[in-house]
C-alpha cells in the first residue's frame, strides 16, 4: 500500500501524513511550495522532501500509489478578494479534483477518498440533524464547489470503476486551526470579551482534527467504505457558549462572555451584512453520524474536551 495525500501541507494534510507515517504506511505527498507551484514527493519516516511537479502531471504523482486521499482545496477564505468567488472555488475544488480522480483511475488506483464538506447541505439545520440522506443545498461558493466536485467524482467512478469514498466534515478544530475556530480560540486566549453568554440554546457539531484523520485512515481500505458517503463529528453537539467555556477550561482561564440576547445579535449582524457569521455563531448545525458508526464500526477516538485540550496545546504564546 502507498497512499497519495494531496493538500499535504494544509491543516488536515500535515496531521494526516504524520499519523500515516507513525503507522508506518508509505506515503506520497502532493503540496504547494510557498511560491504557489505544485510539488510531489515521497515521504520518508524521517522527513518530507519536495521536488517540482508540473501542475497537470498527476500521472507522476500517482505512479506506484494504491490509494488517494484528496484534501487539496481552496478553503478558509475569511476575506474574499477574488472578483468571481464561484469561479475561483470551481477551478480549485471541482476541476482539480476531477482531474486528480481521472488520473487515479488511469493509474489503477484502488480507492479515492475525497474530503468534502458538510456545507454541501447548507449553512445550518432546524431541529433535525443532517444525515447522508439530507438534501444537497449548498449556500456558499465553497459549498457549491464541494457539491459539484462530489457530482463530478461520481461520474468518474461510474465511468471507470474507481472506488470513491466521500467524507463530509463540519468545522474541524485542532492545533493551529485556520478559519473561524482559530479566530475564536485566539479571542479566548487573549481574554477578549465576547457577547455570546446567552447563546446557550443552539446546537452545533464539530470534529476534532485527530477524529477526522482517524476516519480518513479508516476509509482507506475498510471494505464497507467503498462508494459510500460518510458524515463525521465528535458525536457531541455544543452550544456556542458551551464551546467557548470549555475552550476556556482547556486553557485554564475563563472565557469572558457578555450577556447579549441572541435576537439583538441577529439584528446587529443583519445591519452589518454579517448574516452568515451570525448563522455560524447563533444557529444550529447538527450532524448525525449513525451511518458512519454502523457502516464502519467507527467511534470518534477523542472526546470533545480531549480535542479542545489538543487544540489549545498548539497555541502560541500571545
Amino acid at each position: 500500500m502507498r497512499i497519495l495525500v494531496t493538500g499535504a501541507s494544509g491543516f488536515v494534510g500535515r496531521r494526516l501524513v504524520s499519523e500515516l507515517l507513525r503507522r508506518r504506511v508509505p506515503v506520497r505527498v502532493a503540496l504547494r511550495h510557498a511560491s504557489g507551484t505544485p510539488a510531489v514527493a515521497d515521504a520518508s519516516y524521517a522527513q518530507v522532501h519536495a521536488q517540482g511537479l508540473a501542475a497537470a502531471d498527476w500521472a507522476d504523482a500517482m505512479h506506484g500509489c494504491t490509494h488517494v486521499i484528496h484534501l487539496a482545496a481552496r478553503a478558509h477564505v475569511l476575506r474574499e478578494s477574488h472578483e468571481d468567488p464561484d469561479l475561483a472555488f470551481h477551478s480549485a475544488n471541482v476541476l482539480n479534483s476531477i482531474a486528480c480522480a481521472k488520473a487515479a483511475a488511469r493509474a489503477r488506483v484502488q480507492r479515492f477518498v475525497f474530503a468534502s464538506s458538510i456545507g454541501v447541505h447548507g449553512h445550518g439545520t432546524g431541529d433535525t440533524a443532517l444525515s447522508v440522506h439530507s438534501a444537497i443545498a449548498p449556500e456558499t461558493p465553497y459549498g457549491r464547489s464541494k457539491a459539484a466536485a462530489e457530482s463530478g467524482l461520481a461520474t468518474v467512478r461510474n465511468d471507470t470503476g474507481l472506488e470513491l469514498t466521500v467524507v463530509r466534515p463540519p468545522l474541524v478544530y485542532g492545533p493551529q486551526a485556520p478559519g473561524n475556530f482559530g479566530v475564536l480560540l485566539r479571542a479566548v486566549q487573549r481574554g477578549l470579551p465576547l457577547p455570546l453568554a446567552c447563546v446557550t440554546q443552539n446546537r452545533r457539531s464539530f470534529v476534532a482534527l485527530d477524529n477526522l484523520v482517524d476516519l480518513l485512515i479508516t476509509c482507506i481500505d475498510h471494505p464497507a467504505a467503498a462508494n459510500q458517503t460518510f458524515l463525521v463529528s465528535d458525536g457531541e453537539d455544543l452550544s456556542t457558549a458551551d464551546l467557548l467555556r470549555r475552550l476556556g477550561r482547556a486553557m485554564n482561564r475563563p472565557a469572558r462572555l457578555l450577556p447579549v440576547p441572541p435576537a439583538l445579535l441577529q439584528a446587529g449582524a443583519a445591519l452589518l451584512g454579517k448574516r452568515d457569521m451570525a448563522q455560524r455563531l447563533l444557529g444550529n448545525l447538527q450532524v448525525d453520524i449513525t451511518h458512519t458508526r454502523d457502516t464502519l464500526g467507527w467511534t470518534p477516538p477523542l472526546s470533545v474536551d480531549d480535542g479542545l485540550r489538543r487544540a489549545v496545546a498548539g497555541l502560541q504564546t500571545p
